[in-house]
């Protein structure tokens, strides 16, 4: 205070000798006095402040020194602080570091965090606790194993420690794990699990082992069902085949399934499936297979086919129930038909509705039935071809209406296979009817073949080989040209003759024919017009049916063969001359009353010339 007292004075003393206003908080009373003792008008301009501006410089004066003290304030915390924080520091390495020597010291003893053996959590357990405990396990060991039955499902039997003499031998392993925990190995066990199976800890009785598990009902024929392989169904009519599917069975694998048993027991399991070990056999096929279901439909084509044989009113349907009889499977991909059994099909089909060769029934326009065994008309089957052509068609898998193939038709089926349109001739009475649609439209007597030369013509059923204009006939000792000409029975058919004057009564036998069946011209010109190839012949002697009508040919009658061989001339080419050639034979085989007929004789000079011309 004195020091204070002491300054003030001085302060005063400068001021008085006129000196400089010395910057003191005392200054603005001393100012004031100034202003208001001496009333002069020159002012000190520090010394005009008002008392609020002189207040505020105040305020900003304690300001400054209020910062100063905190900021010394603060420095004074920071060091505090890291002096507390370093000790803080040097306190928890102490203790981390006595937990570590803990820890070393610890587990040098007992073992480390997720550590199992066997499948048992030892974490704190000391060697002999471990022991302890495992030998607990072994004590009432149960091994629960599940199997499957033949049905496919799931049952339990049991296989218990005692019956197999198991017991614990321990050996070095649980001391050497302990070892290898030192050197702080053991922080690092808390982040991952160490699972230890240790084998050589568990041993059973051999003998004991083999004469348990040989009785365990899994391993018993009478439980045991193989494994069988899916499989394709036989044919069954309507449904044709399926896929039978395999069946698991419960076989075991006995060699893995004992390995099994062996590891699940020495590490102490409580529980086995065998099922979820993959331990039984399994089917080499199963319903999945592609080779079996590609095989399937394969069978399937053939026996899908429907085929439908249609003989008269009879229908034979060939389906799967016949063609299933029929194939064979040859391996995993190849379907086999046996075609023999197709060939024996169409031979029944032959033998049945072929009527080539066989004996019919005849119901003569004279009201008298006879029989006739002769003949080649009729129902004739390629067999061989027929064979063929329906295998293909099975192998194709192609469906529907079939008509065999036949080197010879026939009008209808039945034993009356001739129809209702036919040309009947009466070689006792020398006379022909040809019916058409079961009416008889044309008749006329015939000459038929020289008896008396054994040329005579054979009874039986044929029908029209081919027809031809303009033929000629040969044999021998004769060549014969004839307009009109419809075979029927090899060289013996139908034909115009004119060079006869009368057919009918019992010509045939001194100056028949030599074979064929010879017709007035007209006749056979309307004939011709009107029979088809196949057209049914039929031949038969009757007797008591002989007559003697007879049927004449004028010169007329005659003369228009060579007429009608002129007009089928036509225009004139080089291939011409046959037909010119053979008007002309007729022409000149003609006497003097038929020339005078020929009323185109004169085409038939033009066209020699014109064929003359072009030669």
């Amino acid at each position: 205070m004195e020091e204070m007292k002491d300054l003030g004075k001085k302060r005063e003393q400068k001021v008085q000798k006129g000196s400089k206003i010395p910057p003191n908080k005392n200054r603005s009373r001393e100012e004031g006095k100034y202003k208001s003792g001496r009333g002069d008008s020159r002012r000190d301009p520090r010394l005009s402040k008002t008392n609020s501006e002189r207040r505020e410089g105040r305020e900003n004066r304690e300001s400054t020194e209020q910062k100063k003290k905190n900021y010394r304030k603060k420095k004074k915390d920071q060091r505090f602080i890291t002096m507390v924080a370093s000790l803080s520091a040097a306190i928890v390495l102490v203790l981390l570091l006595l937990l570590f020597l803990l820890g070393n010291w610890f587990f040098r003893s007992h073992y480390t965090w997720n550590t199992k053996i066997n499948g048992i959590s030892v974490f704190g357990m000391t060697e002999e606790t471990v022991k302890k405990r495992l030998r607990d396990t072994v004590t009432d060991y149960t091994l629960t194993i599940e199997e499957r039955q033949s049905d496919g499902t799931m049952t339990s039997e049991f296989l218990n420690g005692n019956d197999i003499g198991l017991t614990l031998v321990f050996d070095d392993t649980l001391e050497d794990i302990l070892a290898g925990q030192s050197g702080g190995s053991w922080l690092w066990s808390a982040f991952s699990v160490k699972e230890l199976e240790i084998s050589t800890m568990v041993e059973y009785d051999e003998k004991s082992w083999d004469k348990t598990v040989g009785k365990l009902q899994c391993f018993q024929e009478d439980f045991v069902k193989s494994p069988k392989d899916a499989s394709l169904s036989e044919y069954e009519s309507g449904k044709g085949y399926e896929i039978i599917p395999e069946d698991q069975g419960n076989q075991l694998i006995k060699k893995k399934t004992l390995s099994a048993l062996q590891s699940a027991v020495t590490s102490l399991q409580s529980e086995i499936n065998l099922e979820e070990m993959g331990l039984y056999k399994k089917p080499a096929i199963t319903s999945e297979d592609s080779s079996l279901i590609k095989m399937k439909k394969k069978l399937d084509k053939y026996t899908g086919v429907t085929i439908t044989y249609t003989f008269g009113e009879d229908q034979i349907v060939l389906d799967g129930d016949t063609i299933s009889n029929w194939i064979s499977i040859e391996d995993e991909e190849t379907v086999s038909l046996d075609e023999e059994q197709v060939e024996d099909f169409v031979a029944t089909l032959r033998k049945k509705y072929d009527t080539i060769f066989r004996p019919r029934t005849f119901m003569t326009t004279y009201n008298k039935e006879v029989t006739l065994t002769d003949g080649d008309y009729g129902w004739w089957m390629n067999y061989g071809q027929e064979a063929e052509e329906l295998a293909e068609m099975i192998k194709s898998g192609e469906s529907g209406e079939r008509k065999p193939v036949y080197y010879q038709e026939a009008a209808c089926y039945g034993s009356q296979d001739y129809g209702d349109t036919y040309v009947e001739i009466n070689l006792t009475a020398q006379h022909l009817f040809f019916y058409q649609d079961g009416k008889m439209v044309l008749e006329s007597d015939f000459v038929s073949g020289n008896s008396s030369r054994g040329f005579d013509t054979p009874d039986g059923v044929y029908g029209i080989t081919y027809k031809q204009r303009h033929a000629t006939l040969t044999g021998e000792g004769y060549e014969t040209p004839v307009s009109y000409w419809m075979p029927f029975n090899g060289n013996i058919g139908l034909h115009d003759a004119t060079w006869r004057s009368e057919f009918g009564k019992s010509i045939y036998k001194t100056s028949g024919s030599h074979g064929c069946v010879n017709l007035p011209y007209g006749f056979a010109k309307t004939l011709y017009s009107m029979l088809e190839k196949g057209t049914p012949v039929i031949c038969y002697h009757l007797e008591g049916t002989e007559s003697d009508s007879v049927t004449t040919q004028g010169a007329e009658e005659i003369a228009q063969s060579a007429i009608d061989a002129i007009d089928s001339i036509g225009k004139v080419t080089k291939q011409s001359k046959d037909l010119i050639e053979r008007a002309r034979q007729l022409y000149n085989d003609l006497n003097r009353e038929e020339r005078q007929y020929v009323d185109n004789y004169d085409t038939l000079k033009e066209a020699e010339k014109a064929l003359a011309e072009l030669s």
